[in-house]
């Protein structure tokens, strides 16, 4: 059953002005999530400053003046035996609590692919529960043949062609930004 969207939702890049608010959203957000290490915002604050970093998909979700939901897309790279190609790492997405279960997590990821294809990207890995993002369209990774630079549970590794075959013949391993791997 579709759960009711909020009417008056409108989603933005990010602004420097929005990154404490962000970052207060990220905490809420994933405090209680058990497969969390609840390091997003520390996440988030690296890899704005990291060169695979594209202001553009950097996004929020508001209400009136209030930020209720944030996506993030950087550049990460598919390296195989045939080369490197470029693609992008979801990571994270975040709704307030208080507004979860009405549409804007769904709205947020519409928002972001669009945008991503909009800009010539052809692909979005993530890691995630294996639930939620096959209704976006997302497949699993190793289908693909490609692999993570960590151990991850076949059932939570996912990704989505933006255009149609735009992975086929592209195998190999995600390579992520540093800023995914520092600890601050």
């Amino acid at each position: 059953m579709e759960r009711p969207e909020i009417s008056n939702l409108s989603i933005r890049q990010e602004t420097p002005a929005d990154h404490q608010k962000v970052f207060q959203l990220l905490q809420e957000a994933f405090k209680d999530q058990e497969f969390s290490d609840q390091r997003e915002p520390e996440l988030v604050k690296r890899l704005r400053s990291d060169a695979g970093f594209v202001p553009a998909l950097s996004m929020v979700a508001e209400t009136g003046n209030t930020i209720v939901g944030y996506i993030l897309l950087t550049e990460i790279a598919i390296s195989g035996p045939e080369g490197s190609q470029t693609s992008l790492a979801l990571a994270p997405i975040a709704v307030c609590t208080s507004f979860q279960k009405k549409g804007i997590g769904s709205k947020l990821m519409r928002h972001a692919h669009k945008k991503a294809k909009e800009l010539g990207y052809t692909s979005i890995v993530v890691i995630g529960h294996e639930d939620y993002y096959p209704k976006f369209g997302y497949q699993p990774a190793h289908g693909f043949g490609i692999t993570f630079p960590f151990e991850v549970p076949a059932r939570n590794a996912f990704i989505l062609e933006l255009e149609k075959d735009a992975l086929l013949g592209v195998q190999g391993k995600v390579v992520y930004a540093d800023a995914f791997f520092e600890a601050e």
